[in-house]
């Protein structure tokens, strides 16, 4: 079920909620400023198809992305801001909701759930978040992301435009991303490679990540850091 398309007296006692949280960025010259919330709420999507007595919120669209400003179209809200939002979300929604389950899809929103999540854990309600990560994936707007979108949003994905950007091991770039973000690594915005990127390739990782979510789910083992899984 929907909650923005739900009526409060069909919502049942004590729901568990999933709110899918991304980003407005910048992801190279081939893919869409909204990339990261478009696969959080993929992700959200079929954990919700898997398991129907979820109750699927809205998209949260804004995040902390200020390593993306050297570049047109990013809209970030910051750590602090982002991690007063989530508080009073979970807050807010704990009222009526048994548990909260944030699907995330920037890596840059991690120190704002880390720091919200936990805190509303210690403040007695039932909350978590997932991250949308895969093992191998490279950095931002590369293969992983392009093949991610041919299949969730083909048509707002140019490939004709798709190239590869800075290619390094992050570990060998975070000086000068912490320095100068993105944009003093890689003039096009991208961190990998995006050709040969594939729909194929995009539902078998979506796949991966809905069976992990769904896991993770079941099991609800809540760590420190708020995380799930």
């Amino acid at each position: 079920m929907s909650l923005a398309g739900a009526r409060s007296p069909e919502l049942g006692d004590h729901p568990t909620v999933v709110v899918p949280l991304g980003s407005v960025e910048q992801h190279g010259p081939h893919l869409p400023l909204g990339t990261d919330t478009a696969v959080a709420a993929a992700v959200a999507a079929g954990l919700v198809t898997r398991r129907p007595a979820l109750l699927l919120a809205p998209a949260v669209p804004y995040g902390a992305s200020g390593e993306h400003e050297g570049f047109p179209g990013t809209v970030s809200i910051g750590t602090e801001a982002l991690t007063a939002l989530l508080v009073e979300l979970g807050r807010s929604a704990g009222r009526w909701a048994g548990r909260l389950l944030v699907v995330n899809g920037h890596g840059g929103n991690l120190d704002a759930l880390r720091a919200a999540v936990p805190l509303l854990q210690h403040e007695g309600r039932d909350v978590g978040w997932f991250p949308c990560g895969l093992p191998g994936a490279d950095a931002h707007a590369g293969r992983t992301e392009t093949s991610l979108m041919l299949h969730v949003e083909p048509v707002a994905v140019d490939p004709a435009r798709a190239e590869p950007g800075e290619t390094a091991p992050i570990a060998e770039l975070l000086p000068r991303l912490r320095a100068g973000g993105v944009a003093a690594v890689s003039p096009n915005g991208v961190l990998g490679d995006p050709t040969g990127a594939t729909a194929d390739e995009g539902a078998g990782l979506l796949a991966g990540m809905v069976d992990r979510a769904v896991a993770a789910l079941d099991a609800w083992r809540v760590r420190p850091d708020g995380r799930v899984g």
